[in-house]
Order: C-alpha cells, then structure tokens, then sequence
C-alpha cells in the first residue's frame, strides 16, 4: 500500500508534498520520490531509498527543489526490490532512474496497486521500441500512457482512458505531462486516491491525511474514473472522455482518527483490509483461472517431483502452516509436517531429497524462519518462502518466491497478512494436487473458482461485527478461555487462541477437541468460556460432544460454524455463522469472527491494541 502525493496550486510544491508523505508514513515503504515543475520547464526527479527524511535531506526539506506542481510517492515494493531504480516516480523515457535531475520525459507518474498483466505489455511496448530500467509494473503503465499518448495524438484523458481499458489490476495513479504545465493527471481502480480543493490550490493523495492540513472537502474518485486538476479546480471524467460532476464530503475527524482512515486502531483497519489483500494475492498467481507459480520459479515438473512438504514459521505464520498441512495432505496425498521454526532450527530433521522446504513470514526477516531456511539449504533441499515483503533477507535467500499481497501491516496483531499466508498455502495445495495428478479437471476449476469467492465472502462475515462486538464485551472479564476444534477447525483456534491472548492479556488455550479428557478438561469449571470452531461437517459431531462435555462442568459455549452445518445454536449459548464455502478453504472465513473477538475484547478492556505489551512486529533477534 504505497503512498501518494500530488499538488499544483501558488506555492512551493515540494515542502506540501514532503508534509503529505510524512501523513501517509503509517503505510509502511522501502524508499521515496518526487517530481516537481516550475513552470514549462522539464520535471525535476528526485529519489531515495530508506526512510523519507532521506529525501527530505536531498532536498533541503523541499527548499532547493523550485516549483509549484508535482507529485509524490512512498513505495511499498512489489515488483522489484527496494531500490533507487524501483523508487517512484516512473517516467516515459530511457532514463536510469536513479540520477536525479530534469528528466527529458513526455510522462512522469507514481502508482500504487498491482498491475496483473504488466508482463504482456512491457513485451508489446518492448515491440513498440521503449526500453526499461526498472523492474516495477508501473514504469510499464507509465510508458504504455506514453505510447498512446503519442500513437494516436490525444490529450492526457483519452490516453490514460485507453491505458485503463488494457490493463489488468489494482492502481492509483497519478501522471503530469511534458506538454501541460501546471496540471496533474490521476485515475483509479480499487486503491484508494482523494482529491482536495482549496483557494488556488488543489491537492492528491492515497489517504485523507496527507491533504487534511490544507482541506476538509474531499472528492472521492470513482472506480475507472479520471480526474484533471490545475490550481483551485479538479474536473472528473469517465471512460468514454466524458466530463462528469462530483460532489464534495466534508471531513469532521481529527488527524490521528485519519491517519488510521477513520477506523480507532489499525487493527480493525486491517481486519477490513483482508478482502482486497486475498484478492490480490489471488490475482497475482491466477491467471484466467488457472494457477500460475512460474513467477515463484515453480514449474510443474518441479511440483511434480515433490515428494514431502515441511513447513517452518513462527506464531501466525506457523498457524497458517498447520492449516496448509492439512489442505496439502488431502489434496496432494504426499506427507506434510508444520514446525515451529525455533525447533526445526535444531532439530536433526531427516527431509527427502525431494522435499520442498516451505518458509513463511510476513516481514522476511524473523531470524528463527531465516535459521530454519539455512539450514535446509545446507542439506541441499529446495526452500520456498511464503513472504509479504519484496527483497527481504527470507525472500533473497530462498530458492523460490511466492509473495504475498497483503501490503504494510501496522498493527503487531497480524490479521490479514495470515489471510493471505493461507491465500498462499491454498494455492500451493492445488497446484501441487493438480502436478501430481490427483485432480480431474472439474475438480480443479472448482477449487479454483471457490478461492476466488473467498474475498467477497469475507466481506459478508464483517457485516457481522456487532453482533461480535456485543459479546466481547459481556466476557471481556473473562479469566480464562479455550478454544477447540479438530483437523482445520484445529488449524483456526490456534490463531484465534493467539489473538486473544496477544491483545487482550486474558489466558487463552486452543486444544484438538479430543485431547480435552486426556487433562484439560480438569480446568473447565463454571463461567469459563469454550469456543468451538465447527466448519468441518464430518468432524462436527465430535467437537460438539466435546463441547457439551464441558457445558455440563458449567462452561458458557461458543461456536463458529458454516451456514447449513447442523443446528448449531440447539448446543450452544452463542452462534456465528460463516458463509458456506468448500471446508478446505473454511478457516479463511472462521477466522474472522475470531479477530473480532480478540480485537472487541481487547478495546473493552482499554488496552493499547495496535501495540500490545512486550511484542514487536517482527522477531528479528532469538
């Protein structure tokens, strides 16, 4: 989730669009840019890596770089380490993009999104006689803008409209052209950009943030919209190049209640955020629904020769491990075993030649994952990392790559970067499957088509939250709470058990549910609260008669099911359903209500839930 920035308008540019990064540094980004013009004069870029005040320095804070238009960009790396050359903006011509200075370009530009075919068309403009120096997918839109901008002699609207029509993904982008001084050219589909508007003044940006110094009237852009601003005004086109009207919302937040997008912690910001981070962790490895890992470096042949799986992560990670055992175990039939990183770190682990070594971490740098990689590459074993951060140490040592989409995560609870980690461990179940033979062709399109659904149905279960909220807030003074399931069901209490504990400080346990005789059991008295995770039809029953076995020693019941599993709320105090999807991927939906939870819990308990006591995001050190 990079950050953008853009203005035109009387004064400096460059010290508005520095203030306007700053808002947007909660984001999370690897390096920073900006493009600025006095006058006709050519665009100005300015780049480098690490943190903002970096390029604030180059630039004396924005005093040595003139001129009263430009546009601004934190990264977020996607495609292409973090680099000077992969920093924003982007522009049309064969510059290096690493020297600073007028860039002899038609187009400049900044992106944030994904660009799902950007492949196809850096190979046609590659055809069209246009060179790269970066390894991003924007330089590739940046350039495509350019060549219809030049092919077909129109102005900047009809050519980023024709530019939207080719391409495939998620974007923001905003664009200044050689040829029009003083103006700035954006559009959108599925990121977010907001327009301000003020006395000769109008102003760009990813989040309200960033202009809320400047301007409480905000535009919203639509989807497949394009937007022309110039000082003082903002005119707002559709696809067809027709002019259309758009009104103003008036922002009554503050500015720290806006820096987290209107939500109270980013925590529930991002557990909101889950839909659109599966979606395009989805997108990025299916393509016309069929599974494509060749950007992993997985091919087929490779797939098929694996012969066993070991996972190896920490805490959430490890969680969406175990949860990817199961699903591999079933689909693919060959054997997988989830370790705790830390162990694995130390164990004489006796994988087969054969084996593929799956590492997963959201930072890519959490040194018992990073160990466990090293040493199964030590023994010769081919190492996949399941990671959310381009260019991490995890990343540039593993063999292979699958990357996740989740974007910069800011709250230490994660939430949707587990969602996408699972995202991940189902694709690799399926097309590990599908190499190994183990699926008919219906049965592969179905497993495909019912992942795709996923997001949507996420987004059904937080229409739910209130009903969660309630009921976090009649046992927010609970002592102790278990939560039980068996096989994936097993897989989801283990992270909802986490998140519980991590945030709201409250004891909390997940079990198999037929380990609860073999000891646990003896703890269960009257009040303790027991969350059954219940998404499994075949197992169901079971977990159930284990449930009402502690309802008898006085436990208050909770259970998260699947609409149409059984009449759950007959054996339980409370209820949640999730929307119907194959039990494969159930945990996907499960685990939302389970967030929630932890997160109501933790909120009425008055707890700092973004930064809970003694946790850091990222483990680096043992």
């Amino acid at each position: 989730m990079c950050g953008i920035v853009g203005f035109t308008g009387v004064q400096q540019a460059a010290p508005v669009l520095l203030d306007g990064l700053s808002k947007l540094e909660y984001r999370g980004y690897d390096s920073a840019g900006l493009a600025v013009r006095e006058g006709e004069s050519l665009a100005e870029v300015v780049k480098a890596t690490g943190k903002l005040r970096n390029l604030a320095e180059k630039i004396d804070n924005g005093k040595a770089l003139p001129g009263t238009c430009g546009i601004g960009h934190t990264r977020w790396a996607t495609h292409g380490e973090p680099s000077q050359i992969n920093a924003h903006p982007h522009v049309s011509g064969n510059a290096t993009g690493s020297a600073s200075g007028p860039v002899e370009s038609e187009v400049v530009g900044v992106h944030n999104g994904i660009i799902e075919n950007y492949e196809e068309l850096r190979d046609k403009l590659l055809r069209n006689g246009y060179t790269f120096y970066s390894s991003t997918d924007t330089e590739v839109v940046v350039k495509l803008v350019d060549y219809y901008y030049k092919k077909y002699k129109i102005g900047p609207i009809d050519a980023i409209n024709r530019m939207m029509v080719r391409v495939r993904g998620s974007y923001a982008l905003a664009f200044m052209f050689k040829d029009y001084p003083g103006e700035i050219y954006a559009a959108r589909k599925d990121s977010p950009m907001v327009i301000g508007v003020s006395d000769g003044e109008t102003f760009l940006a990813s989040d309200v943030p960033a202009v809320l110094k400047y301007t409480r009237d905000i535009y919203y852009i639509d989807n497949l919209q394009s937007v022309r601003l110039l000082p003082g005004e903002a005119h707002f086109f559709d696809l067809n190049g027709d002019e259309v009207s758009a009104s103003s919302t008036h922002i009554t937040w503050d500015a720290a209640a806006a820096e987290k997008g209107g939500y109270e912690h980013f925590m529930i910001k991002e557990i909101h955020e889950q839909p659109a981070a599966v979606r395009d962790t989805l997108a990025s490895v299916i393509k016309n629904g069929k599974i494509d890992l060749s950007a992993a470096g997985l091919t087929k042949d490779i797939l098929e020769d694996v012969s066993e799986v070991w996972v190896a992560a920490c805490g959430s990670a490890w969680h969406a491990g175990v949860a990817g055992q199961y699903v591999i175990e079933d689909l693919a039939e060959i054997p997988v075993r989830a370790e705790l990183a830390s162990e694995f770190r130390y164990r004489k682990i006796l994988p087969d030649k054969n084996a593929l070594v799956v590492i997963i971490s959201q930072s890519g740098e959490t040194a018992d994952s990073l160990a466990a990689l090293r040493a199964a590459k030590e023994r010769g074993i081919r190492t996949l990392a399941v990671v959310n951060v381009v260019g991490s140490t995890i990343a540039r040592e593993a063999d292979n790559v699958l990357y996740t989409l989740a974007g910069p995560e800011i709250a230490v609870a994660t939430t949707k970067a587990y969602s996408t980690q699972l995202a991940a461990m189902y694709v690799l179940a399926i097309a590990l499957a599908n190499a190994k033979g183990k699926l008919s062709e219906a049965d592969y399109k179905y497993y495909v088509d019912e992942m795709l659904a996923l997001p949507d149905k996420i987004e059904r279960v937080l229409e739910n939250k209130e009903r969660i909220q309630w009921f976090a807030s009649k046992y927010s003074n609970a002592r102790d709470i278990f939560f039980i399931g068996r096989g994936l069901d097993y897989a989801i209490s283990l992270e909802g058990s986490l998140k519980m504990k991590e945030i709201s400080y409250i004891h909390s346990e997940a079990y198999a549910a037929g380990e609860l005789k073999h000891g646990t059991i003896s703890l269960i008295e009257k009040g303790i609260l027991v969350i059954g995770v219940l998404t499994q039809e075949e197992l169901l029953e079971k977990t159930v008669s284990n449930m009402e076995e502690c309802r008898a020693r006085g436990a208050y019941l909770m259970g998260v099911t699947s609409n149409g599993n059984y009449n759950v709320e007959d054996y339980v105090n409370f209820a949640i359903y999730v929307p119907k999807t194959d039990e494969h991927f159930a945990g996907s939906l499960a685990v939302i209500p389970l967030q929630l939870l932890g997160y109501y819990t933790s909120v009425a308990r008055g707890l700092d839930v973004d930064k809970p006591r003694n946790l850091a995001k990222s483990v680096t050190v043992e």
